[in-house]
């Protein structure tokens, strides 16, 4: 495991997953977003890689954007996203926003 941020969002990377939890709030959003795709570049071309953000507290237009922002560089780093697992409330709102479509797999935390 490798810690890329702390504070009130943590960023930990553990082997091909990406995994964020805490509070990804609109303060803390664009060091998620840098970190991320920091990682996201240093992956093998061709890899596969997991997003996990089943920790994350709250549900927030900004974790969304974090999301899509890794989505973007896992693409551009030609990686294949095979799951993202979410927290209800962020299930909740991928949902509502209809970017669920736009997702591989997608994994709801239920133990919440």
């Amino acid at each position: 495991m490798t810690t890329l941020l702390q504070g009130i969002a943590r960023l930990e990377a553990r082997d091909n997953v990406l995994v964020a939890s805490g509070e990804a709030g609109f303060d803390v959003a664009a060091a998620l977003a840098e970190k991320g795709c920091e990682w996201l570049m240093q992956q093998s071309s061709g890899g596969q890689v997991i997003f996990d953000l089943s920790g994350v507290d709250q549900a927030s237009s900004a974790a969304l954007s974090v999301m899509l922002e890794w989505l973007r560089c896992a693409r551009q780093c030609h990686l294949t996203v095979t799951a993202v697992r979410l927290s209800v409330p962020l299930s909740r709102l991928t949902a509502m926003a209809g970017l669920d479509r736009l997702l591989p797999e997608v994994y709801a935390d239920t133990s919440l």
